[in-house]
């Protein structure tokens, strides 16, 4: 049981206006109904989902490295409105012509900045990350993560080099397999999984520490739109068993009611991992909304 992954199809580099070149990996057929993936923290392109299904379904997924991280040039102090700034200038340069996204994790807030900025006709946020800086969970975050929202709030440069201080493969693999639940380590342990796994840790670490650390304050600080705002589609899918203190800590409920058009899915005897658990159901609700 490898839950999907597989090697990339494809891989290469696109050049933003700036001159920085941005990585991506795809996977599917060249002229397959786009669907841009933005990966979970401290993960790199190499990381995909879906093997066996994405083909029959006709998808194209393309997986982007965001600036720092594997095979993306930095740009440092970037934001979630830059992050969408660059992503509609792949959008062009690649001819991807009305994508969906998929936000797993940590790349939930930046798969909504997507379609905050009108880039995307749906959005599938999996065991995404909140905002954990919004006052409607000032008493629902564990400890830490309250220190490291408060943290970023008083002095966010401080906070973006003790985040550096910490970030590696080996601490963040080390941290997600000792507080992950059972039903989550099943996935990752899986010897296929864990191979792919570290593999795409170990290459968005391959510039360092600083990709991540930039991501962990954006992460951690409020977000630039309004999620009331959202005009398309999103569908949040989530495990009652999910544990992990930075994703959203009601499960998406309250991102529900704020969305206009978001619809909640919320899986029984499920952790984290059902982006590779439940591939099926979530590209068959995401691509309803294709156009």
């Amino acid at each position: 049981m490898d839950y999907g992954v597989r090697e990339p199809a494809r891989l290469g580099q696109t050049q933003m206006l700036d001159g920085r070149l941005l990585g991506w990996a795809e996977w599917g057929p060249t002229d397959g109904t786009p669907v841009l993936l933005c990966p979970g923290a401290a993960t790199s392109r190499w990381l995909g989902f879906g093997g066996g299904v994405i083909d029959a379904a006709g998808i194209r997924l393309i997986s982007v490295d965001r600036p720092g991280l594997g095979a993306s040039d930095p740009a440092p102090g970037r934001t979630l409105t830059s992050w969408a700034t660059d992503i509609r200038h792949l959008i062009q340069e690649r001819a991807l012509r009305a994508p969906s996204a998929v936000g797993f994790s940590q790349g939930a807030p930046f798969a909504l900045a997507l379609a905050a900025n009108g880039l995307v006709n749906a959005v599938a946020v999996v065991s995404g990350s909140d905002e954990l800086a919004h006052p409607r969970f000032t008493h629902a975050l564990a400890p830490q993560v309250r220190d490291m929202v408060n943290a970023v709030a008083a002095d966010p440069d401080a906070a973006e080099a003790s985040f550096a201080g910490f970030g590696s493969a080996d601490a963040l693999w080390d941290l997600i397999i000792t507080t992950s639940p059972e039903a989550d380590r099943t996935v990752y342990a899986e010897p296929v999984f864990q191979r792919a796994f570290r593999r795409a840790m170990d290459e968005a670490f391959g510039q360092g520490s600083a990709g991540y650390a930039r991501d962990t304050v954006l992460a951690m600080a409020r977000w630039p739109f309004d999620p009331a705002d959202i005009a398309v589609p999103v569908e949040l899918w989530y495990g009652e068993q999910d544990s992990s203190p930075v994703h959203s800590p009601d499960l998406g409920e309250s991102l529900t009611q704020m969305i206009p058009k978001a619809t909640r899915h919320l899986l029984p005897a499920t952790a984290g991992s059902l982006l590779w658990t439940h591939t099926e159901a979530i590209l068959r609700t995401l691509l309803a909304h294709a156009r």
